[in-house]
This record gives structure tokens, C-alpha cells and sequence, in this order.
């Protein structure tokens, strides 16, 4: 396979792997406290391209466009107003704490629910943890009042207070299921957030710009366009090459 050929077939993998990463954040440009994924970008290196005594022998080493990798953007959503008690935002850097079925997980989303038993949970059921290390447990029908600080209290009793966590190096959490994050690196510690404040009756907005992912997806399909061409390309090259040789004669 020429060199143009493989270019072009590396570029369109990773336009296409940008792609699916841009559909998934425009899928969640709704969702409550998500946060948007980026790619980085990087270029493969042929071996060959590292082996001074293979200079100068055959074809340019190939050097190819790869996705390195992607990282989440943690920029702030907008908080909305929703007037539910039950209903949760940050303001500030920092996650909401819950025992998930697997450890400790970390979400923005602050849409709660109250279990039949008095539990305040996760939209998926996961409790809540709170700096005393046990559940809110709240008598159904009556409200919660939750203060900037965290702390639920009902009819005026202290209930707990919300365990409300940050990380020096946010790179080393990890999405996991449904808008929640879990930290993927030994060094990832939860510490106690500072600077942060809890809003209730708001919920913190996804923080994908609609209007700059649709120009980066039509900016994408056309890349992507250009590349399916220069594939044409090479191919209707090599098959001229394989006709002009078949019409040597001996």
C-alpha cells in the first residue's frame, strides 16, 4: 500500500474516532452536570523512522495522524433554576460523593431522588455519602433544606452533611456509566473540596456548546470527505502504475 494511500486511511480512522467522541457530547448536551470530551492528537512514528541505518533505503518512513488519547473538560455549566428541593448544583470545582456498586463514585449531577425508605440517592439509587460517613435518612413527605455548605437538615434537624470532594489532578478520573466519574489512577485521592458552594433548586447545565460542536462536526464530515478523495486517488494512481507496467513489452 503507498504512502498516500495509508496517510489518508490513518487520517480518516482518527476523524472518525473524533467523531463518535463528538456525537456522544452532543447526545449529552442535555444531561444534567456532564462534561464534555476533547482528543489530543499525536503522530505515529515508524520504526523505521528511528533506525539511522535504515536512511535513505526504500520509501519515506512513515509518520501518521493517531488520536493520543482524550481528556474531559471540567469547565463549569450553567446553573439553572429548576425550583425542585430535590434538585442540586455546585458552584465551584468539586463532585458529589456516592457508593456505587463497584466504590466510591463522582458526579456533577445534582438531580436527586429520595428512596421509599428515607435514603437521599443518585438518580440511579447510589447514596449519597455525607463527611459522617453514613446515608441521609429522611422521612418521606416531608422537605429537605440544604444549605451552601451541605448540610440537609428536616424541620430543623441536622440530618448530615454532604460529602462534597475534589482532586489535585482531575486527569487521572475516568468516566464511568451513567455521567459519573471514578478515579482510575492509585494517586487520585478525594479531598475535601474548597471554594465550593451548594445551590438548591438548581441544576447545573452540560457544559457542550451546541452551536461549536455542530461547526466542529460539519468541519469533521468535510475533512473526512477530503481524505475518502485522496484514497480514490491513490487507489486510481496504483492502478494506472499496474496498466502502464502491463503495457511494457519485452
Amino acid at each position: 500500500m503507498d504512502s498516500l494511500t495509508v496517510a489518508a486511511a490513518s487520517g480518516m480512522r482518527a476523524r472518525l474516532e473524533s467523531l463518535e467522541m463528538l456525537a456522544n457530547n452532543l447526545a449529552n448536551a442535555a444531561t444534567a452536570g456532564y462534561k464534555s470530551d476533547r482528543e489530543f492528537y499525536s503522530l505515529y512514528v515508524a520504526p523505521e523512522a528511528l533506525n539511522p541505518a535504515l536512511e535513505g533505503f526504500g520509501s519515506a518512513p512513515a509518520t501518521l495522524p493517531v488520536i493520543q488519547g482524550h481528556w474531559t473538560d471540567f469547565y463549569q455549566g450553567t446553573l439553572t433554576p429548576t425550583g425542585n428541593p430535590l434538585d442540586l448544583a455546585l458552584s465551584g470545582k468539586g463532585f458529589f460523593a456516592a457508593d456505587g456498586p463497584g466504590g466510591q463514585l463522582y458526579t456533577r449531577n445534582g438531580s436527586l431522588r429520595l428512596s421509599p425508605a428515607g435514603i437521599l440517592t443518585t438518580p440511579e439509587g447510589y447514596p449519597l455519602r455525607t463527611l459522617e460517613r453514613t446515608p441521609i435518612q429522611a422521612q418521606p413527605g416531608l422537605p429537605l433544606e440544604i444549605s451552601t455548605d451541605g448540610v440537609v437538615r428536616q424541620g430543623g434537624q441536622a440530618l448530615g452533611q454532604l460529602a462534597i470532594v475534589d482532586f489535585a489532578q482531575p486527569a487521572g478520573l475516568g468516566k464511568f456509566g451513567k455521567n459519573y466519574f471514578r478515579a482510575v489512577d492509585p494517586r487520585s485521592v478525594p479531598q475535601p473540596a474548597g471554594g465550593v458552594e451548594v445551590h438548591q433548586g438548581k441544576l447545573e447545565s452540560s457544559n457542550v456548546g451546541a452551536p461549536e460542536s455542530a461547526v466542529r462536526l460539519i468541519s469533521i464530515l468535510r475533512q473526512f470527505e477530503m481524505l475518502q478523495k485522496a484514497m480514490t486517488i491513490g487507489a486510481d494512481m496504483g492502478r494506472r502504475a499496474v496498466e502502464e507496467v502491463a503495457r511494457v513489452t519485452p
